[in-house]
């Protein structure tokens, strides 16, 4: 089976800090998204161990393009809640900057994890429970499927203070070089 996504937005839990920073829930465990799948709790378990026993990161993308990887998850792990992250925009990178300013302006509010199925079954609802998937990436967003996670305002106007240092920072770099 290839490659499947699944998404959800940005909780109330979710912050932008130091610019760059941001945090929230991939997946909730037990809430059905607008496909008809309910992720079960312990469903990364596996994934998340043989990731870490093999020295590889679950990447950060943008809008799940494999060209453009725009930060780092530092941390992934699951609570009681769901698949927390906690990760960086890489400012460096430019679609990692206007992802920053995105999420800062309130217009990308979403992330989605994009896995391969492990093993799954239905319910007498006719809803499929993922028990068991291969976690690859969480991406940002724009239209997520699991909408009762979503970006809170906390930490935004932090960001958008760090985004105009580092405008200020480049406009002075700029006029350094002009003046050589």
């Amino acid at each position: 089976m290839g490659l499947e996504t699944k998404f959800a937005r940005l909780g109330e839990a979710v912050t932008v800090e130091g610019g760059v920073r941001i945090e929230g829930y991939a997946s909730l465990f037990g809430v059905g998204d607008q496909g008809g799948d309910v992720v079960v709790a312990g469903a990364y378990g596996r994934s998340l161990a043989r990731l870490k026993a093999e020295g590889r990161q679950v990447k950060m993308l943008w809008q799940h393009d494999p060209a453009q990887p725009i930060g780092v998850w530092d941390e992934i792990r699951e609570d009681g809640k769901g698949l927390r992250v906690l990760g960086r925009l890489l400012s460096d990178v430019e679609k990692g900057r206007e992802a920053a300013a995105l999420i800062a302006a309130g217009a990308i509010d979403g992330l989605s994890i994009g896995y391969r199925t492990v093993r799954a079954e239905k319910d007498a609802k006719g809803q499929r429970l993922l028990r068991e998937v291969e976690l690859w990436e969480v991406s940002l967003v724009t239209f997520p499927m699991l909408p009762e996670a979503r970006i809170g305002a906390k930490g935004a106007d932090a960001l958008v203070a760090d985004l105009k240092d580092l405008a200020a920072v480049f406009a002075d770099a700029r006029r350094r070089l002009a003046g050589r």
